[in-house]
């Protein structure tokens, strides 16, 4: 099974990134980093009669590498009791690749997918934390994939994570 990474924090070398490390060590899994990629917002054209205009950026190289991957693990500090920008706007852009005539097979496609998460968050993220898990299985309850589990670790300041020993287990046997 081929694991693909998309790490939503921007900061380099963070505690989501070493908590996300446990599961999928570097060398076993496609690590996509979305703050080292331009990902415009979505302008919403759904209901336009010309539909989205094309978008120059990198998002349809990510979607097609996310493709091609059978496991999909989406990393993100919780920013406000949610995933960070950088994740939104990659996810938010996924209305547009739905109406996007060389992804006609987009939804069926997702629907092969097996989802994990794992977030990172300061202020008691065993609480809250949870809506994030929430719309994450919205997500994929919307694109019919498998969310096959989170992991949400507690940390604020750099290498905090280290710390927490319970996550970082649970991290370590997250994907079997």
């Amino acid at each position: 099974m081929k694991i693909i990474v998309f790490h939503g924090s921007t900061r380099v070398n963070g505690n989501t990134e070493f908590l996300t490390y446990q599961a999928v060590p570097k060398e076993k899994g496609t690590h996509i980093y979305l703050r080292d990629y331009n990902v415009l917002p979505i302008i919403d054209q759904r209901h336009d009669e010309g539909g989205f205009n094309e978008v120059e950026d990198h998002h349809k190289g990510l979607i097609d590498q996310m493709l091609s991957h059978d496991i999909i693990v989406f990393s993100t500090p919780i920013y406000w009791y949610s995933m960070s920008g950088p994740m939104k706007l990659f996810i938010d852009r996924w209305s547009q690749i739905l109406r996007d005539p060389a992804y006609v097979d987009f939804r069926k496609e997702l629907s092969k997918k097996h989802v994990y998460l794992i977030a990172v968050g300061g202020d008691t993220p065993m609480v809250k934390g949870l809506p994030l898990v929430q719309q994450f299985n919205y997500i994929c309850q919307f694109y019919n994939m498998s969310f096959e589990g989170y992991v949400i670790g507690k940390a604020s300041k750099p290498g905090e994570i280290t710390k927490d020993t319970a996550a970082l287990k649970a991290a370590s046997m997250l994907i079997k």
